[in-house]
């Protein structure tokens, strides 16, 4: 018999197996859940989710990059990026122009009101880091930025 996701016996985050005795692997996928979905809410008026905000920011800090670099730079599958690429071009968002040299090659680009977006998107996030990390002191923050950062290292 199949439990009801609702149902009171199940572990509430921070409890059990979803608390401090959980696995690692677990807990990091609880709080990356939970920190998106906090995410959504922030920029759900402004009719950003958290993969476009991901986009908007690589964009951002790498002008010219693929399609490819995008996916591997915002942990997102190319499919997902090109969906992603066509509703911020329609939306005014970005646009694509031709690259200077190979004519053929077109370069994805912020948009002025893409980039205003993009400062009210960050404005929301840089609030929501703060209110994240406001627990932690400046020396706790730095070790548990070193220790994701060495985790995601390890992947490559």
């Amino acid at each position: 018999m199949r439990k009801r996701p609702n149902d009171p016996s199940l572990p509430q985050p921070g409890e059990g197996k979803r608390g401090e005795d959980g696995y690692l692997g677990y807990l990091l996928r609880q709080a990356a859940g939970a920190y998106r979905h906090r995410m959504d809410r922030a920029l759900a008026d402004l009719d950003v989710t958290s993969p476009q905000f991901a986009v908007m920011t690589m964009l951002n800090a790498y002008p010219g990059i693929s399609n490819a670099d995008i996916a591997r730079l915002a942990m997102l599958t190319p499919q997902t990026v090109s969906v992603i690429v066509a509703n911020l071009e329609r939306a005014g968002t970005i646009r694509r122009l031709p690259h200077s040299v190979h004519g053929r090659i077109l370069q994805i680009e912020l948009t002025p009101s893409g980039l205003s977006l993009l400062r009210r998107c960050r404005e929301r996030v840089q609030a929501l880091e703060r209110e994240v990390s406001e627990p932690l002191s400046e020396a706790d923050e730095a070790v548990v930025r070193r220790w994701l950062t060495g985790v995601a290292r390890s992947e490559s």
